[in-house]
């Protein structure tokens, strides 16, 4: 488990946690860890629950949580069950407004990483962000 002050340390180290976290999941969870200004976790929650292929995700929601935490920095994740890693257009375009609700909120994206079956995929690698 991932406790308030852990650090991050690396991509890599995020994305083992989020394997272990998400991928054995048989329903589509979307995840987040609130970071401090130097990116210590101050939390991660399972914040929607979703279907074999979907989960609605609200901004409004990640926003208010964000706050209560008082959350510097924001690393969405969530799993597909089918295994395929890659972004779905919704996906994309949950992860354009997530990013714009938060920004007026000087709440910083670090990425979005999607759990597949035996891979992850990273918006930030890949340019998305």
């Amino acid at each position: 488990a991932l406790g308030s002050g852990d650090v991050l340390s690396s991509p890599l180290a995020t994305r083992q946690f989020l394997r272990f976290h998400l991928g054995t999941q048989s329903r589509e969870v979307f995840s987040c860890i609130f970071l401090d200004s130097q990116h210590r976790v101050l939390r991660c929650e399972d914040l929607f629950l979703g279907t074999l292929d979907g989960a609605a995700v609200y901004p409004r929601e990640v926003a208010v949580r964000a706050l209560q935490y008082s959350a510097a920095a924001v690393i969405f994740a969530h799993n597909h069950p089918s295994g395929v890693a890659e972004p779905s257009s919704a996906d994309r375009r949950i992860t354009e407004r997530l990013c714009a609700a938060l920004a007026l909120l000087d709440v910083r994206v670090l990425d979005h990483i999607i759990v597949g079956q035996g891979r992850e995929y990273s918006f930030a690698e890949e340019g998305l962000l």
